[in-house]
């Protein structure tokens, strides 16, 4: 067994190295890769950006028969076999944008031997056609990509998804399967197995933290002068906008566009060719700045975007944290800005509320995931005004912990606050809870309580009560975060629907009773300068020569060679060769294919296509 478990590992380094050009595995792969040529299950949480893709290729590679990999959307699938094709790898896809005879040959083709991975959309696995290929082919492996979708408690739950269950069962003899997602938490994990029925998986949970991405909340009331101002300083880098509605799509892609600015759009509001037209665009560099909807995106490998800004706060951390962590997948820094305001939360409960109309779940199943939906609206609300470290809110939201309480890469941990005793206002909050018997959401305790006399406020009597005023004097954002500091301690409870009525918990006593203090964090104000050095310092290490130095220069014609070449090809230049490699060139400086080939990222087939090219750009 250990010989055998030796020449498996010999053999996966052997096709790492010459068909991805890597020479070792980055943390978790080779222990998914090992426990799938095992015969064992796997179901791997990696984060964007950690080689999700590499963990079930290189077994595919070396099993005897078919991979069939779930992919939800087409464009996932397009990046993945591109780039597999670029790398030497026979690799196909069927989905809704081939014709049925396209598919027929296709299918013909890989029963004749000529593929080892097939790329499929959900929807298509139960075609006669497909059921009729998959049960006369040998299929050694079943993939599920972006595995979340599978469960209701995910963040974009897919019936059709469901249809991967009965496939597995009716084929004559059961693959291994292999499940990935980049977030997922331990609801969604377990779900995950369950319901894909993994026998005995191994679980790889490779952490959830991107340590080059900084990330930033702005309370924002001049969305449009941000975005506008922060693109004026970041000229010279590829980002994405996203925005929560078309008609925000439209506005910011037209004043961005009318200030001269290299910007498309996309959103579902658009034609099929447009759309994809304008995502060439901006994948090619051609308009290295999309504006889109949360419809952009998934599966799109573009190694060099160097931020993600969100217009408007999304519905829930995993939307969050995988839209965000399409910045820096080449690993150098990145910023995720997200500008927040009030209006966002009203949005996004409007659309849970009339999310799934004229869809095929049961109004019991409806309002069980609007529920949900609501539940993960308030935890995003929540990181949208918490005082403490961004990172370290997102990462324990996921389950992972840690003992340090400041990642110095986010806004929060850079910015200068005074700890504030809040413990008299808490006092009031609760009486005022108390007195207006649960009917009342935070907008209508911290008006109250400040004194204000809005018809809104007088047509609900509250001016009556005796809290009324009970805080005329002091600033109504302190009596807000102090009403939120109260929620995320479970002092007070929120009911779960778009009304989120404060009600006080049992532990409310204890600061009643004067048992407990609460002290919070109260903004002076924000280090902006600190913040601008710490990244500008960030940015610098993180390279592997200085911005002005004959290697950047070295870099930059490197560069130049790679878009000439995705020109000629056709081809997107992060699948040429990712902006990683090029800096490896420059530091190696490799003259000869020996040399070329101990450059990360270059195998065999690309040294073939691209490589000598490159070493006479570098001998020039």
């Amino acid at each position: 067994m250990e010989n055998i478990s030796n020449e498996n590992k010999r053999q996966s380094l052997q096709i790492l190295k010459k068909v991805f050009g890597y020479d070792s595995f980055r943390k978790g792969q080779e222990e998914i890769v090992e426990s799938i040529l095992n015969g064992q299950d796997v179901l791997g949480i990696m984060p964007t950006g950690a080689g999700k893709s590499i963990c079930y290729q290189v077994p595919a590679l070396m099993l005897k028969g078919i991979t069939i990999v779930v992919s939800p959307l087409i464009s996932l699938m397009l990046d993945q076999v591109k780039s597999l094709n670029e790398a030497g790898v026979h690799a196909a896809y069927i989905n809704s944008a081939l014709t049925e005879t396209q598919i027929s040959k296709a299918l013909y083709n890989a029963m004749c031997g000529q593929y080892k991975i097939i790329y499929v959309a959900p929807e298509r696995l139960e075609t006669n056609r497909f059921l009729e290929f998959v049960m006369n082919a040998d299929i050694s492996m079943i993939t599920v990509d972006e595995a979340h979708c599978i469960s209701q408690w995910g963040q974009d739950f897919r019936p059709s998804y469901l249809k991967i269950v009965n496939l597995i069962k009716r084929l004559p003899k059961r693959p291994v399967v292999s499940a990935f997602t980049a977030t997922a938490t331990r609801t969604v994990k377990e779900d995950i197995v369950c319901i894909l029925g993994l026998n005995s998986p191994n679980v790889m949970v490779t952490g959830f933290d991107r340590k080059n991405l900084y990330f930033e909340v702005r309370h924002s009331g001049t969305k449009d002068a941000d975005v506008e101002n922060y693109i004026r300083k970041h000229q010279t880098e590829s980002g994405i906008i996203y925005c929560s509605t078309r008609k925000n799509v439209d506005n910011i892609y037209l004043s961005l566009k009318k200030c001269g600015f290299p910007v498309t759009r996309y959103h579902a509001g658009l034609s099929s060719e447009e759309r994809k037209e304008n995502q060439e665009d901006f994948i090619y560099d051609r308009k290295p700045i999309i504006v889109a909807t949360n419809a952009f995106g998934m599966g799109i490998d573009k190694s060099n975007v160097r931020y993600v800004i969100h217009y408007n706060m999304p519905q829930c951390i995993e939307n969050y944290y995988q839209e965000a962590g399409r910045a820096g997948r080449d690993g150098e820094p990145a910023e995720c800005i997200l500008l927040y305001s009030a209006q966002d939360v009203v949005i996004n409960e409007f659309l849970i509320e009339h999310k799934g109309e004229n869809t095929e779940f049961a109004e019991d199943e409806l309002a069980l995931i609007r529920e949900n939906d609501i539940r993960r609206l308030n935890k995003m609300r929540y990181y949208c005004t918490t005082k403490n470290c961004l990172r370290e809110y997102m990462l324990n939201y996921f389950g992972e912990y840690s003992t340090s309480q400041d990642c110095g890469n986010c806004s929060n941990c850079i910015a200068v606050y005074e700890d504030r005793n809040v413990t008299d206002i808490c006092k009031r909050i609760i009486y005022c809870i108390n007195e207006c018997r649960g009917r009342y959401g935070a907008n209508v305790i911290v008006g109250t309580l400040h004194g204000d006399r809005n018809a809104k406020l007088r047509s609900y009597n509250v001016d009556r009560l005796t809290s009324f005023g009970m805080c005329h004097d002091v600033n109504p954002a302190l009596i807000k975060s102090a009403v939120e500091e109260l929620v995320m301690r479970e002092v007070v409870s929120e009911t779960q629907d778009m009304y989120r009525l404060l009600r006080n918990t049992s532990q409310a006593v204890e600061i009643t009773e004067g048992k407990t203090q609460i002290v919070i964090k109260w903004s002076l104000q924000k280090a902006e300068a600190k913040a601008d050095k710490l990244r500008t310092r960030q940015k610098k290490s993180s390279m592997a020569f200085s911005p002005d130095t004959a290697e950047m220069a070295l870099f930059e014609k490197l560069r130049g060679l790679r878009l000439k070449i995705a020109k000629e090809e056709n081809m997107p230049p992060y699948i040429i060769f990712s902006d990683k490699t090029l800096v490896d060139m420059c530091v190696k400086r490799p003259s000869n294919r020996d040399e070329m080939l101990r450059v990360a990222g270059v195998g065999e087939n690309k040294y073939q296509r691209y490589g000598q090219r490159f070493i006479e750009a570098l001998k020039e």
